[in-house]
């Protein structure tokens, strides 16, 4: 009797973790829904302050919550919660976020940890300088200071490049993306190496955007999705299902047009990023493949 009672006590906590693992039941119980954002993400996620928040993928994941609503028959409340690049991953797996709508790369030493919605951005980083610096490529940031975001998968490329062209630079580290191009732009670094569109939205929110320009290689094409917690079938099928019918009825081409190429708050500047071939294809064929599969192209 006692062996049957354990057993049965084993099966029902299983059944708790099982539940807890499975964001609509959670969101449905709760009557709530926590999205992970980011303060200064490019047009991609970033604040307007007080509490407020928009971009490009905040306004995807505000479409998947519309239809996370729908699957679970209720109205939800939308609740934020800033992210860091350090802080995301372990804020997912834990449950203080349910859907992270930042700039997050997605690859293969992540999806050990986490899931990501189909790939809704394909980007290229890139090295921002000063305008008037001379550098035009990576070769030239020898001896000098370079900025990047501290938990990003940028750190890992500076490296990368370092070791195999024998380039011996200093990196800085910003606690934000904000901070990093606040080290460009104090001239405390020489150069910020990112996300192109991070990049450029921090120069289109500058107080002299012509005062820098994106330079150099492509040092690395990576999709940029949106992240989940692991082994969540039900709410991937309505993140992806979202991201699907985005791509067929055109409404993901319009918000990158609104986001990308038009005038956008709260200052009313332009980021001018066209869409890229990469992120065509994989609009065209929907997809959670990882940064190391681009790689192999």
């Amino acid at each position: 009797m006692k062996k049957q009672l354990i057993a049965v006590a084993v099966a029902a906590l299983a059944c708790v973790g099982a539940q807890a693992e499975d964001t609509l039941s959670k969101v449905k119980t709760a009557g709530a829904i926590t999205m992970g954002v980011r303060d200064s993400s490019g047009a991609l996620s970033y604040t307007l302050g007080d509490g407020k928040y928009a971009g490009f993928h905040y306004e995807i994941c505000q479409r998947i919550i519309g239809n996370v609503e729908k699957a679970v028959g209720k109205k939800l409340e939308v609740k934020f919660q800033s992210v860091t690049s350090q802080n995301r991953i372990p804020l997912v797996q834990n449950g203080t976020v349910d859907i992270e709508c930042g700039s997050t790369t997605n690859n293969t030493a992540r999806q050990k940890d986490v899931a990501f919605v189909n790939t809704t951005y394909v980007e290229e980083v890139r090295i921002a300088v000063k305008a008037n610096s001379g550098i035009t490529s990576i070769a030239q940031l020898k001896d000098k200071n370079v900025a990047t975001t501290t938990g990003t998968t940028s750190v890992q490329l500076l490296r990368k490049h370092e070791r195999a062209n024998g380039i011996d630079f200093k990196e800085v580290f910003g606690k934000d993306h904000a901070d990093s191009f606040l080290l460009l732009d104090s001239g405390r670094a020489d150069a910020f190496v990112m996300d192109g569109s991070i990049l450029a939205g921090n120069i289109a929110n500058a107080k002299n955007p012509a005062d820098f320009k994106i330079v150099g290689e492509v040092l690395s094409v990576e999709p940029i999705a949106i992240m989940i917690r692991k082994d969540d079938p039900a709410f991937k099928k309505v993140a992806d299902d979202t991201v699907r019918d985005l791509v067929k009825s055109g409404d993901m081409a319009k918000l990158w047009d609104k986001w990308f190429l038009q005038p956008i708050p709260p200052k009313n500047v332009k980021i001018g990023l066209a869409l890229s071939d990469s992120t065509k294809a994989a609009w065209a064929n929907p997809n959670d493949k990882p940064a190391e599969d681009y790689a192999k192209k």
